[in-house]
């Protein structure tokens, strides 16, 4: 059976400040028609007989998750609500702990793009036999940029009976420009995506094996769930569970990690420049919403609440209204946006 576990519990503060605590980015709509988690949980749902979507949250978001969701009509999921944020492996563990072993679990971050969504399912559909098998898969996307901003993934050998799917080499983390420039040039490396496809059983014993504390403490916040409501996490025992990322809690450490290329029009969203290069743009490069105007503007990223706002002769600028904040930068300090000390 495979399962999504929707990891929707990020707080998104370089898109500040549509972003924020009490209204996380997977909520976001930056285009105005769907919200990043509605996008996600339809894309899952495009694979092959998927069973109901686990969806990983802050305990708070339950309640708009769930209005979120039951405006595209999905009313059936499992919620596993967490009490205070412990990165992505302690929620995959979480998610695993109440999965079948044999289920492949297709770990998705909810507030990633992917415009591809037939390619997407392919390269999924094509690593579940490695899944079956015991590997554990990330996918990589292939770069067209030296990008910074990304983590890599440097390419092994490939895998004798499972086309398309590669050991991985190394991780390499966000280089500098003639890092990833050589990167690029070299052809062994992808992006690291953040996704994942796994056995929950092959999952748990590589936890169990690399962070014996972190299985542990997880199992001790789930207790004994039996019934199919939302899953509390319990508060003292999960504060207690060391942070960690899949990536580098599990897949730096096993010899099981495995790649499959992707080449799908992938984003994580991670920042408004992402937004911009993601977005549909008009004849000078510009993404223009709400009641905003633009005159002598290129390249540019305005977004406008319920006020009018008016940008003039200027280029590779972000200017975001939400009626009770305003962000106003240039595109090349995108990646270091976050919240004003008086909004922390």
């Amino acid at each position: 059976m495979l399962r999504p576990v929707i990891l929707a519990g990020g707080s998104g503060t370089r898109l500040w400040p549509l972003s924020r605590p009490e209204h996380p980015k997977p909520l976001a709509r930056p285009a105005g028609d769907r919200s990043m988690l509605q996008e996600t949980v339809l894309r899952a749902a495009q694979l092959r007989d998927p069973a109901d979507p686990i969806i990983v949250c802050g305990r708070d978001h339950h309640p708009p998750i769930s209005d979120d969701l039951a405006e595209i009509g999905v009313n059936r999921f499992r919620a596993v609500l967490e009490p205070v944020g412990r990165n992505t492996a302690p929620a995959a563990a979480a998610a695993a702990l109440l999965s079948a072993a044999d289920d492949l679990l297709l770990v998705l971050p909810a507030d990633h793009a992917v415009e591809n969504t037939d390619a997407f399912v392919e390269v999924v559909e094509g690593a579940m036999a490695a899944a079956r098998a015991g590997w554990l898969v990330t996918f990589g996307v292939t770069p067209d940029r030296p990008e910074t901003g990304y983590g890599y993934i440097e390419h092994g050998s490939a895998i004798a009976g499972h086309p398309g799917v590669v050991r991985i080499a190394s991780f390499r983390e966000k280089p500098d420009s003639p890092t990833a420039r050589r990167y690029l040039d070299s052809g062994r490396y992808s992006w690291n995506s953040g996704m994942f496809l796994f056995r929950a059983a092959t999952f748990i014993e590589e936890l169990a094996s690399a962070s014996p504390r972190m299985i542990r403490q997880v199992r001790a916040a789930l207790g004994d769930e039996g019934d199919d409501g939302p899953v509390v996490l319990e508060e003292q025992a999960f504060t207690a569970c060391p942070e960690g990322s899949i990536d580098r809690t599990v897949m730096e450490q096993t010899r099981r990690g495995a790649m499959a290329p992707l080449e799908a029009g992938w984003s994580d969203l991670g920042s408004w420049a992402a937004l911009w290069a993601h977005a549909s743009r008009d004849r000078h490069g510009n993404v223009v919403a709400g009641p905003a105007e633009v005159r002598s503007v290129s390249s540019s990223y305005v977004s406008a609440g319920e006020r009018p706002v008016l940008v003039l002769g200027l280029d590779k600028v972000i200017v975001v209204d939400t009626g009770d904040a305003v962000l106003v930068a240039t595109m090349d300090h995108a990646q270091e946006v976050k919240p004003p000390e008086r909004a922390r």
